[in-house]
């Protein structure tokens, strides 16, 4: 197997594991929809069902067509990233690292959305009466990852505009 492919595949098990054991730790260990605050007045513990995407986006409770919608989007961004990682620069460790921990958030909220119909959210931020979406260790992954394959382009950008200033100079 490629070492592209070898190093992602590790951050997403590396996500995935972990993401999988703390929500099942959770649905053990609290009832749907308690709280348990760690820091009061800005974060709580809790057992949140979510049918949509991050964030709460499309979470409507009392339909199903999103889960299935999920599970689409996600097979086809899997494959994408596929392809993206057997194309990349096997120098770029920052795209690469990305599209890993992508990997293994989508697949982790992928493993739920089959196995139960929505995704497993535990953690909730809040001030005041103002909280943000809850979410869980997969949602993190994905967006260190975007934040990581953003990163990269912004390099592989800068430096191929030096390149072409050297090669007019």
């Amino acid at each position: 197997m490629d070492t592209r492919l070898k190093t992602a595949a590790l951050l997403a098990a590396g996500i995935i594991v972990p993401d999988q054991i703390v929500k099942a730790i959770i649905q053990r260990k609290f009832t749907l929809w308690e709280t348990d605050p760690v820091i009061p007045g800005f974060f709580n513990l809790a057992h949140v069902l979510n049918k949509g995407a991050a964030f709460g986006f499309l979470n409507n409770p009392d339909s199903n067509w999103q889960v299935w919608f999920f599970v689409a989007v996600t097979v086809f961004a899997v494959g994408f990233i596929y392809y993206l990682l057997s194309t990349a620069d096997k120098g770029d460790r920052f795209f690469i690292w990305g599209l890993g921990l992508v990997l293994g958030g989508a697949l982790g909220n992928l493993i739920d959305r089959i196995r139960f119909g929505f995704v497993v959210d535990f953690l909730d931020f809040y001030v005041g009466q103002y909280h943000w979406p809850a979410f869980n260790v997969a949602d993190i992954a994905i967006s260190c990852g975007a934040f990581a394959i953003l990163v990269s382009m912004y390099s592989k950008n800068k430096r191929e505009k030096r390149s072409a200033r050297q090669r007019q100079a």
